[in-house]
């Protein structure tokens, strides 16, 4: 997939976690970093209903968008939900988890994107 496609279908996740009022969404362009995806979208919950209902925004924006139905690790009760497009994986967490797990720091060398600005 090229990566304007891979930057739109980052754009679409990030904005469908902060339409369900996710806190510190970050887009981490990891193209250069790695094979494994070309962007990291991460954004996190106060509560696991609320990782859910990010999860299943996301699913339905990226359904509405036309992009296949991701791979998913992590389901009902889960702290951290990881989705696999393929070309972006997102990742939701509690925030207590994305504290513990740090994933900016662990993927530093990534280039870290404004949502607004693509």
């Amino acid at each position: 997939m090229s990566s304007n496609s891979s930057k739109e279908m980052a754009k679409i996740a990030a904005n469908a976690l902060a339409d369900k009022k996710a806190s510190d969404v970050k887009i981490i362009d990891i193209s250069n970093v790695s094979v494994i995806a070309d962007y990291f979208v991460i954004g996190s919950a106060t509560n696991i209903n609320q990782v859910q209902a990010l999860v299943d925004n996301v699913e339905e924006q990226m359904h509405l968008a036309n992009y296949k139905d991701p791979r998913v690790e992590g389901h009902g009760n889960s702290t951290w939900v990881l989705m696999d497009f393929d070309d972006i994986i997102v990742h939701v967490f509690s925030e207590e988890d994305r504290a513990f797990y740090n994933l900016e720091r662990i993927w530093k060398d990534g280039k870290e994107l404004d949502p607004a600005s693509l």
